[in-house]
């Protein structure tokens, strides 16, 4: 049976009103990989939009708020926490981007962890593009996540 249709065959999100509050928490990760002259200009304050990093964590947190936007059957969630790190990788001209999710409520906050890296690595891009157009964005998942029904994960 699936859980997203309706007994007509139409979309619906699930009702989730009986599940009890659990504390969650979700980590995942996405890569951009960026030119030789990107990468060195990002960690050294000179892409012209300004301060890559910085807008991009306030991205991803916002993008964390606005998953049940983006993505039609997510469920708005009391999201109690967000935080993104980036390590910047030399040798492989790529920044890796990491948020962690945190929830008390009734459903998990994958979703949430997977959207917050998204929308970083997108707003990297975007202040990034007038000196390199081929980046890419790639390796977005789940690394872990704790708590609710199905138990924890580990990728």
């Amino acid at each position: 049976m699936l859980t997203h249709i309706n007994e007509k065959g139409y979309a619906k999100m699930v009702d989730i009103s009986d599940k009890d509050d659990t504390q969650r928490v979700a980590i995942a990760t996405a890569t951009i990989t960026l030119s030789k002259e990107a990468l060195e200009k990002v960690k050294n304050g000179q892409i012209k939009k300004g301060d890559v990093l910085s807008v991009a964590q306030v991205a991803g947190i916002m993008g964390a708020k606005n998953t049940s936007n983006n993505i039609p059957m997510c469920h708005q969630i009391n999201l109690v926490g967000c935080d993104l790190d980036f390590e910047i990788d030399d040798e492989n001209s790529c920044i890796k981007i990491y948020s962690t999710c945190k929830s008390m409520g009734k459903t998990g906050v994958e979703m949430e962890a997977l959207n917050s890296c998204s929308i970083a690595a997108l707003t990297i891009y975007d202040m990034c593009k007038a000196v390199d157009k081929k980046m890419v964005i790639s390796n977005i998942h789940l690394i872990e996540k704790t708590g609710g029904k199905s138990g924890d994960f580990k990728f």
